[in-house]
């Protein structure tokens, strides 16, 4: 009896020692990344700046377990049409500091207004968000309704859909959420990527990110700490107020994805019909690199021309 009491309680503790002994993202580890870091109120964090200086600039928020990286192949294109793009890492992703506040809509509004101020970048910008990402900056942009000119929303979270029992256990359940959290996911995200790098030509570099976050100290909770934050409720309120502030909104939604489905846009439609809704055949749940160029096709017809000296209104 003693050995299966010991059997069960080694079974309860190992993934929180698993966890503890993750390595720590540290300033040794930042070494080979782009971009800079800047030690702001809840933490360190990473962002890139690129483009022309004088060009019109992008702040692009990425999702919830692939890091800035996911915006690369977009910010590409971006760069050569004209435009200022920013990129970050969210807190518990990346080479970003890993925290342990609760990650809701005013936690990420707190990071961007941070890294805002300390670029000192005082003039309204476009705003895009990539699933998760949707949902903060969707939050972000209702917040600050003056601070944004136009957003972009791809495979945006923020909608409602049924849990699956999983998820709502994880959600609910406290400490024993956290517990299967941290004994089920790592698992559970090798799986998903690995189907979708073989269903969607996931670049390598990008499935390597992914993988590679399961690495760190820190992840996995900041990935539960979303979904009991910014990810726990559909976002309705915030969409009607984008639609009361008049911010021109596009949303592209992946004809099969699975994560987000495009059957979202009705949910969206209804709070905002203002919004612009485009549907990218063939795609997946990871718009922004692996049908970067459908993307910025939609991009660049919604946007103002980044060129002409004409004020977006």
């Amino acid at each position: 009896m003693i050995w299966l009491f010991l059997i069960i309680a080694i079974a309860a503790a190992a993934p929180f020692v698993i966890e503890h002994y993750r390595p720590i993202m540290s300033d040794g580890r930042r070494g080979s990344a782009r971009g800079q870091f800047v030690e702001l109120s809840q933490g360190v964090t990473h962002f890139h700046l690129s483009g022309p200086v004088d060009g019109p600039l992008v702040v692009c928020v990425h999702g919830l377990t692939t890091p800035s990286i996911a915006w690369s192949y977009l910010t590409k294109g971006l760069t050569g049409l004209g435009f200022r793009v920013l990129i970050y890492d969210l807190y518990g992703r990346g080479f970003s500091d890993h925290t342990t506040a609760l990650q809701d809509k005013g936690f990420f509004n707190q990071q961007l207004d941070d890294l805002l101020e300390h670029l000192e970048i005082d003039t309204a910008f476009h705003l895009f968000g990539y699933s998760m990402g949707g949902a903060v900056a969707a939050g972000y942009a209702a917040t600050n309704p003056t601070r944004v000119r136009r957003l972009v929303l791809l495979a945006s979270a923020g909608f409602s859909r049924p849990d699956t029992p999983l998820v709502r256990f994880i959600r609910t359940r406290g400490l024993a959420g956290k517990w299967l959290m941290l004994a089920a996911y790592p698992l559970q995200l090798r799986q998903g990527i690995k189907a979708e790098q073989a269903q969607h030509k996931v670049p390598q570099d990008i499935s390597d990110a992914q993988t590679a976050e399961l690495v760190f100290q820190g992840f996995i909770p900041a990935v539960l700490s979303s979904l009991r934050g910014i990810l726990a409720r559909p976002l309705e309120g915030e969409h009607m107020a984008l639609r009361q502030a008049g911010i021109p909104i596009l949303a592209l939604w992946g004809a099969d994805d699975e994560v987000v489905p495009a059957s979202a846009m009705g949910q969206l439609a209804a709070w905002n019909r203002d919004a612009t809704h485009e549907v990218i055949d063939d795609a997946g749940h990871g718009l922004p690199y692996t049908h970067a160029e459908a993307v910025l096709q939609h991009i660049t017809a919604f946007l103002p021309d980044p060129t002409s000296v004409a004020k977006d209104t």
